[in-house]
């Protein structure tokens, strides 16, 4: 799959992604804009007993921003690919490598949306969707989160021998392709991982690829979740039973969209509690843990 000029809308052979550049040499900070006014629900994990901040993924045309969270004594530990919802790796992401990294792993979060443009300074979501996330090549994703795994063994503190995956929103949908991408997968919880308007850079949604993900899945929904109607996943659970998969879905009834989103109005506490419990029961009876 070839990369996209993001001015043109012309594509480009992979060779000359590295000649577009990169808008983002480093993460933002505190939350994107078009989330704003913040809840007052909003979780903070401090990083007393982590070691944790912004680093580089050397990616295949340069390097990526990422933001890793791990404890600060011992490992390797088990390694968790984060990614990000629509906003980019925002603080929210940040605080979940965080939370990860207190429960003992190398959490990390790649900023995926670094060649294309800077998602934390758009005020409204549709211009964000359509000036960035539309023109962030899935080919593009499935490289970047190798890299990031690459990166994450390097360090020596990352075992990926013990690799999960998960993931909100847009980075849902990256979770599911990307289970059907990377063979060193034990598990992938993807978070109400929405379809995509297809196009040359994005040419399946989920339920393309559910019977061909490498790991077991574990999928998250919301019954009020307008973006992801009940045909959607039925679809996915059908999929993935035809092809003899290990794939469980969680329908939350009342919850919408982005409940475990606590920094806004869509934040269900019981709900993403729940859910995050499941995850983690997930992630260590598949020998992530």
């Amino acid at each position: 799959m070839d990369a996209i000029d993001t001015e043109s809308q012309t594509l480009l052979p992979r060779s000359q992604w590295s000649r577009r550049g990169f808008v983002m040499t480093s993460l933002a900070t505190g939350f994107a804009l078009s989330v704003h006014p913040v809840s007052a629900e909003a979780i903070h994990t401090d990083a007393s007993g982590l070691d944790a901040g912004e680093v580089k993924v050397p990616v295949k045309d340069g390097t990526i921003p990422a933001y890793r969270a791990m404890p600060d004594k011992g490992g390797p530990f088990p390694t968790v690919l984060v990614v990000q919802e629509v906003f980019g790796v925002h603080e929210h992401i940040k605080d979940l490598c965080r939370r990860l990294a207190k429960l003992g792993y190398f959490a990390i979060a790649p900023e995926l949306y670094a060649r294309q443009g800077d998602p934390s300074k758009y005020t409204d979501i549709p211009t964000l969707i359509s000036e960035i996330v539309n023109k962030v090549p899935t080919e593009q994703v499935m490289s970047d989160l190798d890299a990031t795994e690459a990166y994450a063994k390097s360090t020596g503190k990352a075992d990926t021998a013990k690799l999960a995956v998960t993931g909100f929103c847009w980075g849902g949908f990256a979770t599911w392709m990307y289970a059907a991408h990377n063979p060193d997968l034990k598990a992938a919880v993807p978070w109400y991982g929405v379809d995509r308007k297809l196009s040359d850079i994005i040419p399946k949604n989920p339920v393309d690829i559910a019977g061909e993900v490498k790991c077991p899945v574990l999928a998250f929904y919301g019954g009020q979740d307008q973006s992801i109607p009940q045909e959607t996943i039925e679809k996915r659970q059908a999929a993935c039973k035809a092809a003899g998969k290990t794939c469980e879905f969680k329908v939350y009834p009342d919850a919408p969209h982005g409940f475990n989103a606590d920094y806004r109005p869509s934040y269900r506490p019981e709900d993403a509690k729940d859910a995050w419990a499941r995850m983690l029961a997930w992630f260590k009876d598949h020998g992530v843990g």
